[in-house]
């Protein structure tokens, strides 16, 4: 079953709203904690690869980071999908450049 994007972000608000999130004694919401919790998880599906584990264990890191990004959004008062397709935009107007390491789209020139 195919969820939407509004789908998806209900489900991390309530998961926020279960564990009151919002509430600043929890520091659920505050930016600077989040973002740790954001490098953690990137730690951990980095981890993954250099450890050679099971897509399944890659899946669940990636979903972690996902809903952590669901979640900034709810914590940060931003509408995700609109600046999500405002950038879309932007970023399909971008060429492809090709460095050391593989192919990246910026406006970045060497």
């Amino acid at each position: 079953m195919s969820q939407t994007f509004t789908q998806m972000l209900e489900k991390v608000e309530e998961f926020h709203d279960k564990h009151d999130f919002a509430n600043k004694e929890n520091n659920g919401h505050d930016m600077s904690y989040r973002i740790l919790l954001t490098i953690e998880e990137l730690g951990e599906l980095a981890e993954c690869f250099t450890k050679g584990k099971s897509k399944n264990e890659k899946a669940e890191e990636l979903a972690d980071i996902l809903i952590l990004i669901f979640g900034h959004s709810i914590a940060m008062d931003v509408d995700l999908e609109e600046a999500f397709n405002k950038k879309m935009e932007i970023i399909m107007k971008r060429p492809a450049i090709k460095g050391d390491l593989g192919i990246r789209v910026t406006e970045y020139k060497k």
